[in-house]
């Protein structure tokens, strides 16, 4: 139409691009599932946090600005249940001016998290989303649910929530694009389901030692052949942190 009307057109402008920017709608539509950005701020040698848990902060000031810049183009934050519990996260977008806020996904088999916490205090004020396995007590369901959480029933992968399960529910309720930080055992989980679409990288110039908390939990990989595979985006300086952008590579 648009040709006939004497309108040149041109096909194919920045392709690869809008591709890109696009992946997380078809892949809700051909998968019923979002695109994953799993994030991960790390040492130099991979570790999130001290042998005595100590974590705040190990990237500087210029990564954590860029992670709450990140968090404000994606649909939701997601966590574990572990890192909930342990760091007391708000998952908001903070200093940047945002009026809405992500949605705050906690993946929690059993929904053991304290009932006091800056999610639950602050559940009407931003969304928060809980995906929970089919045997969460009874009472904590109806604890959350007047606490103003969202939950989401999701199968169990051995005794596990099921990743696959908590994406679909999540692509489900429309969600295009998640962005996941942590810990170690939802990550380790994501990536062993190559669920991982795009994978960032904070690294600090400080080491911690094989006594200090894996970014990564165990992944069973014996071979190197099975390792998951990403490609290398882009590299940058982030203040005196290196920030990285890598890709999943697609099965040929």
């Amino acid at each position: 139409m648009l040709r006939d009307a004497g309108i040149a057109v041109k096909l194919g402008v920045l392709e690869d691009v809008a591709a890109r920017d696009l992946q997380g709608f078809f892949l809700k539509t051909d998968l019923g599932r979002p695109f994953l950005t799993l994030k991960l701020a790390t040492s130099l040698d991979g570790r999130i946090a001290t042998a005595t848990g100590e974590s705040q902060w190990i990237t500087g000031p210029d990564s954590r600005r860029m992670v709450h810049a990140m968090r404000m183009r994606h649909d939701a934050v997601m966590v574990g249940g572990g890192t909930a519990r342990t760091d007391d996260p708000m998952l908001t977008v903070r200093g940047l001016g945002a009026n809405d806020q992500p949605v705050r996904v906690v993946v929690s088999r059993r929904l053991d998290m304290p009932l006091m916490s800056n999610l639950a205090r602050t559940a009407r004020d931003a969304p928060v989303w809980i995906a929970h396995g089919p045997d969460a007590d009874p009472a904590l369901l109806r604890a959350w649910r007047d606490l103003g959480a969202k939950l989401l029933a999701c199968d169990l992968e051995g005794a596990h929530v099921s990743p696959a399960s908590v994406l679909a529910a999540l692509g489900d309720r429309g969600l295009t694009r998640v962005f996941c930080e942590g810990g170690g055992a939802l990550a380790a989980s994501l990536l062993a389901a190559d669920l991982v679409d795009e994978l960032v990288t904070f690294a600090a110039g400080a080491v911690l030692g094989a006594e200090g908390y894996p970014a990564i939990g165990a992944l069973g990989v014996e071979r190197l052949r099975d390792a998951p595979r990403f490609e290398l985006q882009s590299q940058r300086a982030m203040g005196e942190d290196v920030m990285a952008i890598w890709h999943r590579i697609e099965a040929s």
